[in-house]
């Protein structure tokens, strides 16, 4: 996905918030969007989205499946929960009792399993918060953007979320993200975009050493594991054992794949900034 020259501004005549912004957006990237209040973040978050225009340039290659949590999520939509996913699913393509069964699994992952039929209206803030997070998750996008998303859950649901990031990262999606704590996902971000002064700096991240993983016990997986998204190398060691190489935004989606082959044992983890 690309972004060509785009420009953005308050209002048919508002002032330009900024000018012929040229960006990347590679897949299997976490990027993260940083600048003062009122810099243009959301708004540029939102024409990432789709759910804005420029008022100039164009949007090149959004994943036809997107998702958005933006800044405020409205609570008093006429539906429960449970409908509100169920609808969300629509949108996306999937049927109701697929998105009734992964609405469901994500509303437990987040605590909120038991207000999956309580009205939106009548949910806390931070519940509410919740089911946002839980409908852009909802169709595992290919371009998640998340507005501040963090804001409002409890600390077992922030730490859901994160790895709900890395796990979309690693499985090849792209993630965009503000928030408000410098140290969120800072060891996984890519690229991060500096907004300000009508202008976009991007920064990649520098490299860190590869994540080195030795195991034992695999036989027929051995394929399947080279496949995975952010994995270098995977050879044999003298004493038998498999190593394997991956960066580090894709490090625990590799040991939880390894994990999941029967009779496969981790022995050593090591590289990275472990």
């Amino acid at each position: 996905m690309r972004l060509e020259g785009v420009g953005l501004r308050y209002g048919w005549r508002g002032s330009w918030v900024m000018r012929d912004v040229d960006l990347d957006l590679p897949a299997g990237r976490l990027i993260r969007a940083q600048g003062a209040n009122g810099c243009g973040k959301s708004t540029l978050l939102r024409v990432v989205a789709g759910s804005a225009r420029p008022d100039r340039g164009r949007v090149l290659g959004r994943p036809a499946r997107t998702a958005y949590v933006p800044e405020r999520f409205p609570p008093a939509l006429p539906f429960s929960a449970a409908e509100y996913l169920r609808l969300m699913g629509r949108v996306h393509g999937l049927p109701d009792a697929e998105a009734e069964r992964r609405g469901a699994r994500l509303l437990a992952r987040f605590g909120a399993g038991e207000q999956a039929g309580q009205p939106l209206a009548r949910l806390s803030k931070g519940t509410c918060q919740k089911v946002a997070v839980v409908q852009a998750l909802l169709a595992e996008p290919d371009l998640l953007v998340l507005d501040e998303a963090w804001t409002g859950l409890d600390s077992d649901s922030r730490g859901a979320l994160d790895e709900e990031v890395e796990r979309r990262v690693a499985e090849g999606a792209t993630v965009v993200y503000v928030d408000h704590d410098p140290a969120r996902l800072a060891e996984h971000t890519d690229l991060r975009w500096t907004v300000g002064g009508g202008t976009v700096a991007v920064t990649e991240q520098v490299a860190a050493a590869p994540v080195r993983i030795d195991c034992t016990g695999l036989t027929d997986g051995v394929a399947e594991l080279s496949a995975l998204p952010g994995v270098r190398a995977v050879g044999a060691l003298p004493d038998g054992s498999v190593r394997l190489e991956t960066d580090e935004a894709h490090s625990d989606a590799v040991l939880r794949a390894l994990l999941a082959e029967p009779g496969a044992h981790v022995r050593r983890v090591s590289g990275g900034r472990r």
